[in-house]
């Protein structure tokens, strides 16, 4: 009969329909006495009935008033009827076993009295009816336990119960009868519970302390402290004054002293007595028993032991005990008796404890070799048990069966359960019922176990155990539990009994047959109180459906289900009509080491064994926990899904084969859990990086800025392969991951419970992450994928928490790879501890220590360290499923993803190179592009209308979109604005017509987006790319100006002062930026050139931002600076292009039209310009015009030559056109290398000198009145210079270019190099060549220098014979590339024709204009730059032979040029903003070349700046600017090492008046006072030579008087002495004085 409960998530049977008819039972008053049902509705008179109506019944009493008792039928949705397989028929023999003739039919269902609206649904018990009419039906209650006992014969009241256990097992308890007790007393604290806890369990926040009505503390530790304690248990019982105690599984459960204990203080034990538990309990006993009994059992070391017992023994009921003699001899009390049993019996066997379960006291072993540690093993976990062997059984299947009995002799089968998929024999996965064995051969199982129970007089719920031959059909006693076991929920499920209840109403004294689930099960009458034969049953008890159970525990299944503890972040069990579970933890709650290692069960019931399976499964893959350990739950689903499972091809020792053979659960893909593991690691780095920067400042402490980095490296391991991740973080919600040359972005969205959602290529996964000692753990979307850290094999860690057990090989003994060293007890389990590679083993830890996770167990000393494997680096790339981030196709959409990346940039997160000069390089170019695209500001309309569509007046939304539809027809049009002010006064004219403010608020709420839109439009496109780039640059700004007060940590110090503690994140974001600045300087630096190229009038429209730029004045703010006033001064000069159209007329306008006369006054011009041409010029060296050619190479030898005596030029033309230019000169009078007058008259020269090349009119002939017959003096030099196309060309034209050169013989003193200032000028040697050859190259690539130097360094070598035989003194070569100034190399023949570097860059001719001679007294060795304007030199002072040199400097000179050609002249404030820009300059290259080894020793640093040209100003106003740009790069300077500074000039008092040479320095040796001095430069009447005389009414310089060629003086003592002193940050003691007077001075100045 089917029953009439449903099952709630507990698992325990629900009842929803079952209460007697009106009229069932004649006076009201009896049945309110004897508890029965109360009447529901109708007072109409029935049939007398002096017992209850039974539920099934009444639910089919007919209109008629007849009854069809034990038949069951249900409605389906659609009203049809459905019967069950073995529903009974209407007819005469209805409710006998004979099959009925005819079915119900609908029309007779429906006039059923107790059935008007029933509703059906499928549920774990079966079908059932879910829904009675209420108006006539109830179920029976009864007010109080008391009550209960009384109505059904019970002998005792329990009303309090002591639960002396924990975890799952306590919280079924509750549940289940806390279920039963509102089904019959409609109040489920009618049975109140107290429980016992301990520390562990309350650290824990175990789930059964909250259920508890009570708990009592107890001690901690293993359970032989508390649950398995029986004199605590007793103890806490009497103090406690509980009726009953429940012990469950586990424990003490099993242990008979409890029950006895118990018994003697009054107290019951919801389980056997203990003679029963000790003869049925304990394995060897119950054994014995079997045997007595006729049971088939397994060969053992007590085969044959039986105790006498004779057919008066049953029939008179009397209980079977065994005599300890015969106990005795099955039992294994050593290793030499266990191994003469084992081979007796043949191997391999199983040592088992008596007293063991749940997995815990049994092992199998192979060969006698295993038996000794296996044997202490079974030991340590069941302390004092008796234990014994018995004989494997290979391929058995695990059988058991559910009894239960109560004290007056009966014993019923609640069928049985398959349990044979076990890992180290212990159930994992319980089916019920058994469907393996046949049913007559199951039947037997079932009778067997009954009569065992009966002989021992077994009472409450137990469990036989066989092992199951598939082959031959034969079955083996295993043993019997006397106790519920964790798969109980199985049998309830299939037979509608709540198990904990029925125990407790066993316990009560109530009979089976007056349980009113075991007379559902047979099928009888609910509420009546007829005798049942169990032995004879009137109808057999039928199962309902297939359940599988699925044991949830923290184990790992990667590891062979090894135990561990831990707490539970997240549980989220999702339970349906056929799939619930229950647990013993919660979210925040926990296992500790001392707890079972199940902590969960989940159960399916179907209809079939497939559906139960297959409800399973998706349960299982929704379930989610996350914890600190890990669960087999994908391992389960692994093993569900299998072909074996699935057809029931299964044994015991199924598990363990797949686990030795590897087998694992479904993993992630690889490279997407590396992804995702990469990403989880960096953000716990990145995250604590940031929490500790920030708990640093909230205690007011400064830590570098280079510790907050978003970048770190990821190392995983996996199946022996090492992953190396860079990951950074892009954005708050974002990471870029890097691995061998590949990249790949990723989204993150971090969720509240700690978990990520990751979306990478397309496809979005929610991640989380557990780090371990020597692992992470990664599971994405319910799959686990564990990396191992890079580990020490000579550290052995105890891999989870637990206590140490044994060592077992000596301290310092030898094991070798993959053996056993000590054991652990984890969770009642002994686990091994072994060594991965081989070596001898020293301890850290006592045997019987608590061990944390992760402690340090011993040391192992490698036999071979070289032989220890190591992981093999992965060097692939991301495959390229893993690819970027989908991505937005409009155009309104990619504005917002480019901008919303830039400003990530300018906050801090930038990416590592060279991705982020690529990425800032793309992104720039885009965003300009989108900001100049026309339809931008029309797609982003189109998004905001399409969102409020509907809201806002139609009328409105029509001519907004007519506005729209005229703009996009001419969208291309160069005339075509956005209509922003038309889309405007639509808005505000529907808005003036509404009278209501509400109303109008409601509007512009509305259109706030269109109304924000369209003011960002205002000004047009143009308008808008302004206040975009405004508005990245502001946020640049913004950061970098908090950092310019002073030294980093001032500045920090300043931001935390004025942020309160809650803001302090705020600052750490600054901070964050600025630590960033390099990389955001790249991005500025490359917005601001874009403009500058691309958008050059934008320049005017930031030009107050730009100045704001300029104004940042620290070392790492100085690039951006020193560009954005490059910009700005560009932005006020003329551009190239105008510049060479102004060069371009110039030399169109020195010849006519025809090119038969040279015009040369035009010419003058360029040649004594003050401006910067050396960019322009060189490009006309290629002009079309021959002419023009001719003249400006003329022009670029006179402007080099300007201060040389130039007293012939001539012009050539070699092969193919080319243009050559020869020139004599002599060197200047104010040329330091010059110190002699010439005189005597001209010498006429004899003829032409043969040469074959013509000689043409030259620019000079018109203005200098050149004579052919006239030759220069003997003393001057000569030189040639022509441009090629190539340097192949040159090569080709080389022997044409070396017959130019004349050869001089020098009869008179010559005047040696500029570079030269060794010797005499007065010197008679008469063989040094003289001559000099300039080339110009021109060059289409822009290579590096060096690649260059080493091509033309080759020729060089090549040709230096051919250089000397002409008395080549010099050969420079200039490389022209577009619009770039030339780079100079040049070789000389003292050099043997190498490089001379100094003057790498430097036109030779002008080098003077440098005082490179002034450095005479240092050893120089050039330094490149990567400005080639820049002209770096690092000197060591000269010594004695055999002396240290302790003097070293860098020297760093320029000149200063104007741009402009004729337009304007150079003005004070062109010379101040360019100064500070080749300041700026000349402070970049120091800096680039202090991260060299040579920058650390360099002290008395030099800057020289030469002024070209000449300004009108007061020598007052250059002192106070100079002295605020040096105040303002102080600090800078003074990290640099620069004590002076100086600058060249030339000025004019008036517009007209006479150019004085003026000559500033700034000296600052001590580091505290700065001295200005300035001198102008006069020429010695005596002499006439040039020297410094101080200028103006101050005290005298240091130089007054001295020559303007005097050599730097090297380092004295005392600036020695110094020097030591600031390389250890302290100050010189002799500086104190002249520190005091300094602010004394100040003081005084300040008070006046």
């Amino acid at each position: 009969m089917s029953s009439a409960n449903g099952v709630d998530a507990t698992g325990v049977s629900v009842p929803v329909a079952a209460a007697a008819a009106d009229g069932d039972i004649e006076n009201k008053q009896k049945e309110s006495a004897a508890g029965a049902v109360a009447e529901n509705g109708t007072t109409e008179e029935k049939e007398s009935n002096p017992q209850a109506v039974p539920p099934a019944a009444a639910a089919t009493v007919l209109q008629t008033g007849s009854s069809v008792p034990n038949c069951e039928f249900e409605l389906t949705a659609n009203g049809e009827t459905e019967l069950a397989e073995d529903d009974c028929f209407v007819d005469d023999n209805c409710g006998k076993d004979e099959k009925p003739k005819q079915p119900f039919s609908k029309k007779l269902i429906e006039q059923c009295s107790g059935i008007k609206t029933a509703k059906v649904r499928h549920t774990m018990s079966g079908k059932n009816l879910m829904k009675m009419d209420r108006e006539k039906t109830r179920e029976f209650t009864v007010a109080t336990p008391e009550e209960y006992v009384r109505r059904f014969e019970g002998k005792r009241v329990i009303n309090k119960i002591l639960i002396a256990n924990n975890g799952i097992a306590a919280v079924k308890c509750m549940r289940s009868i806390r279920r039963w007790a509102y089904e019959r007393f409609k109040n489920e604290r009618a049975i109140r519970f107290v429980v016992m806890v301990t520390p562990e369990d309350l650290k824990a926040n175990a789930e059964y302390i909250k259920m508890a009505d009570h708990y009592v503390p107890v001690a901690g530790g293993s359970n032989n402290n508390n649950y398995a304690n029986v004199d605590l248990i007793l103890d806490i019982a009497r103090r406690v004054r509980v009726q009953a105690v429940w012990a469950g599984w586990g424990h003490a459960s099993e242990n008979p002293k409890l029950p006895e204990q118990l018994h003697k203080a009054g107290i019951i034990f919801m389980g056997p007595p203990e003679q029963a538990m000790w003869s049925l309990g304990d394995k060897i006993a119950s054994t014995i028993v079997a045997q007595t009994a006729g049971v088939p059992t397994m060969p053992w070391s007590g085969s044959g032991l039986t105790v006498e017992w004779t057919d008066a023994d049953v029939e008179n009921s009397s209980i079977i005990t065994v005599p300890q003699d015969i106990y005795d001899k099955a039992v294994i009390h050593n290793v030499e008796e266990g191994i003469q049993a084992s081979q007796t019996i043949g191997f391999p066997v199983m040592i088992k404890a008596s007293e063991g379960g749940g997995g815990k006291g049994i092992r199998k072993v192979e060969s006698t070799e295993e038996f000794g540690s296996a044997f202490k093993q079974v030991e340590a976990e069941v302390p004092g048990s008796p234990i014994f062997v018995m004989k494997v059984a290979n391929g058995a299947r695990h059988l058991e069966v559910q009894l239960l009995g109560d004290e007056y002799g009966q014993a019923i089968s609640l069928f049985g359960r398959d349990c044979s998929i076990q890992r180290r024999h212990q159930k994992i996965i319980e089916e019920a019922p058994v469907t393996i064995a046949p049913p007559e051969v199951f039947t037997e199982m079932e009778k067997a176990a009954v009569r065992l129970a009966k002989m021992v007089g077994y009472v409450s719920a137990g469990t036989v155990e066989y092992l199951y031959q598939e082959d031959d059909g034969t079955f083996f006693f295993l043993e019997l539990n006397p106790r519920l076991q964790v798969e109980h929920p199985c049998t309830e499920m299939i037979a509608d009994v709540n198990l904990p209840a029925a125990q407790l109403q066993i316990a009560m004294g109530i009979p089976l047959h007056h349980i009113k689930c075991v007379r559902t099960m047979f099928r009888e009458e609910a509420w009546a109180n007829t005798f049942i034969d169990f032995d004879n049953p009137r109808l057999k008890p039928r199962s309902r459906g297939h359940v599988i159970a699925a044991r949830i525990t923290c184990e790992n299944p990667d590891e062979g289900f090894k135990p561990s503890s831990g707490t539970v972040q997240e549980l989220n069990f999702r339970s349906s009509k056929n799939v619930w579970g229950y647990f013993s933890v919660a979210a925040s709650g926990g296992l500790h080491e001392f707890a079972d290692s199940q902590f969960g069960h989940c159960f399916s019931w179907g209809e079939t064994r497939e559906d139960a399976r297959e409800n399973l499964v998706i349960s299982l893959k929704e379930l989610s926990i996350r914890g600190d350990f890990r669960t087999p739950v994908e391992y389960l689903i692994k093993l569900l899904e299998t072909e074996c499972f699935q057809h029931n091809r299964i044994d015991n020792e199924w598990v363990d084969k797949l686990i030795a053979e590897k087998i694992q659960a479904e993993k992630p893909d690889t490279m997407l859990g590396v992804m995702c593991g990469s990403i989880h690691v960096a953000d716990q780095n990145i995250r604590n990086i940031f929490q500790s920067f920030q708990l640093s400042l909230e205690r007011g402490q400064v830590q570098s800025a280079k510790t907050l980095t978003n970048t770190v490296s990821v190392e995983l391991i996996l199946d022996s392969w090492k992953y190396i991740v860079h990951v950074t973080k892009s954005s708050s919600t974002s990471y870029m991951l890097r691995m061998n040359n590949s990249t790949v972005d990723a989204d993150i969205h971090k969720m509240s419970d700690g978990g990520m959602m990751v979306s990478i290529g397309g496809a979005s996964f929610t991640t989380y992450m557990r780090e371990e000692i020597d692992q992470y753990r990664i599971i994405i979307d319910n799959q686990t994928c564990v990396f191992q850290k890079d580990s020490d094999p000579t550290v052995l860690r105890s891999p989870s928490a637990g206590k140490l057990m044994q060592y077992l090989v000596e301290d310092g003994g030898h094991v070798f790879a993959g053996e056993a060293f000590a054991e652990i007890e984890v969770m009642k389990m002994v686990m091994s501890l072994n060594v991965t590679e081989s070596g001898c083993v020293h301890y850290m830890k006592r045997p019987g220590a608590v061990l944390d996770p992760g402690s340090v167990v011993a040391h192992l000393d490698l036999d071979d360290p070289s032989r220890v494997q190591q992981a093999l680096l992965y060097e692939d790339t991301f495959t390229a499923t893993h690819g970027e981030l989908l991505e937005g196709k409009k155009l309104s959409q990619q504005f917002q993803q480019i901008r919303v990346q830039l400003e990530n940039f300018l906050s801090g997160y930038c990416l590592p190179e060279p991705v982020f000069s690529v990425r800032v390089k793309e992104r720039v170019n885009q965003l300009m592009r989108i900001l100049k695209d026309p339809s931008l500001p029309l797609q982003e309309l189109q998004e905001i209308i399409s969102a409020i569509s509907g809201r806002i007046p139609s009328l409105v939304e029509k001519q907004i979109r007519k506005r729209m539809a005229s703009y996009a027809n001419n969208v291309t049009s160069v005339l075509c604005q956005f209509p922003s002010q038309q889309i405007a006064i639509v808005i505000d004219s529907h808005a003036a017509t509404l009278n209501k403010r509400a109303d109008r608020d409601v509007f512009f709420m509305t259109t706030q987006g269109i109304v924000q839109l369209v003011q960002r439009y205002r000004n047009g496109i143009r308008g808008h790319m302004r206040a975009v780039l405004q508005d990245l640059l502001r946020r640049y700004i913004h950061v970098e100006a908090n950092f310019q007060q002073g030294h980093y940590d001032k500045c920090v110090m300043l931001l935390t002062k004025e942020s309160s503690k809650e803001d302090m994140s705020t600052v750490l974001g600054i901070i964050f930026s600025h630590a960033q600045v390099v990389q955001k300087n790249q991005l500025v630096i490359e917005l601001i050139d874009h403009l500058h190229k691309n958008e050059p009038g934008l320049t005017d429209d930031l030009d107050n931002i730009l100045n704001e730029l300029t104004t940042l004045n620290k070392a790492e703010n100085a690039r951006v600076a020193l560009r954005a006033r490059q910009v700005l001064i560009a932005a006020h000069q003329p551009s190239y292009e105008l510049r060479h159209n102004q060069m371009e007329s110039i030399f169109l306008s020195a010849v006519d039209m025809y090119g038969h006369e040279f015009n040369p006054e035009n010419l003058q011009k360029l040649i004594f310009s003050e401006t910067s041409i050396y960019d322009v010029l060189p490009s006309f060296f290629y002009h079309i015009n021959m002419l023009v050619r001719m003249a400006a190479l003329e022009v670029y030898v006179r402007r080099s030559y300007i201060a040389y005596d130039l007293n012939c030029i001539q012009q050539h033309q070699l092969r193919d056109n080319l243009c050559a230019l020869e020139f004599q000169f002599l060197l200047p009078t104010s040329h330091p290398n010059r110190n002699y007058r010439f005189a005597g008259p001209p010498i006429k020269k004899n003829g032409s000198s043969g040469s074959m090349i013509t000689r043409v009119a030259s620019l000079s002939d018109e203005f200098t009145g050149y004579d052919a017959g006239m030759i220069t003096p003997s003393c001057q030099r000569m030189g040639v210079m022509a441009p090629f196309d190539s340097f192949q060309h040159f090569v080709e034209c080389f022997d044409d270019l070396l017959r130019l050169i004349q050869t001089v013989r020098a009869d008179s003193p010559i005047g040696y190099d500029d570079r030269d200032s060794t010797k005499s000028c007065g010197s008679n040697d008469s063989d040094e060549p003289v001559h000099i050859i300039n080339i110009a190259i021109k060059t289409k690539e822009e290579y590096d220098d060096e690649v260059f130097a080493k091509e033309f360094q080759e020729f060089m070598s090549s040709k230096a014979k051919e250089l000397n035989e002409k008395e080549i003194r010099r050969l420079s070569i200039l490389v022209l590339y577009k619009r770039q100034f030339p780079k100079f190399f040049t070789y000389r023949s003292r050099d043997k024709f190498l490089e001379d570097k100094i003057y790498r860059h430097l036109e030779p001719a002008l080098a003077f204009q440098l005082e490179i001679n002034r450095m005479r007294n240092f050893d120089l060795t050039f330094v490149p730059t990567a400005n080639h304007k820049m002209h770096l030199y690092f000197g060591s002072a000269k010594v004695g032979k055999g002396q240290e040199v302790t003097d070293y400097r860098f020297f760093v000179r320029s000149i200063m040029r104007h741009s402009d050609l004729i337009t304007r002249e150079a003005s004070f404030e062109f010379m101040q903003n360019e100064g500070e820009r080749v300041l700026l300059e000349a402070m970049d290259a120091l800096e680039v070349v202090f991260a060299l080894p040579m920058g650390v020793k360099t002290d008395c640093n030099h800057i020289f700046l030469n002024f070209v040209p000449t300004v009108t100003l007061d020598p007052a106003k250059i002192e106070d600017s100079v002295r605020s740009m040096v105040m303002r790069y102080g600090s800078r300077l003074w990290k640099l090492r620069v004590t002076t500074a100086e600058l060249k000039m030339t000025i004019r008092l008036t517009a007209n008046g006479k150019r004085i040479p003026i000559r500033l320095f700034l000296i600052n040796d001590s580091g505290y006072y700065l001295d200005i001095s300035l001198y102008k430069e006069v020429s010695d009447p005596n002499t006439g030579q040039i020297k410094f005389q101080s200028y103006g009414d101050g005290k005298k310089g240091p130089l007054d008087g001295l020559m303007v060629n005097t050599p730097y003086v090297t380092k004295d003592h005392l600036q020695s002495k110094r020097f030591q002193a600031q390389n250890h940050e302290t100050t010189y003691v002799y500086d104190l004085p002249e520190m005091f007077r300094q602010v004394s001075i100040k003081h005084l100045l300040n008070t006046a």
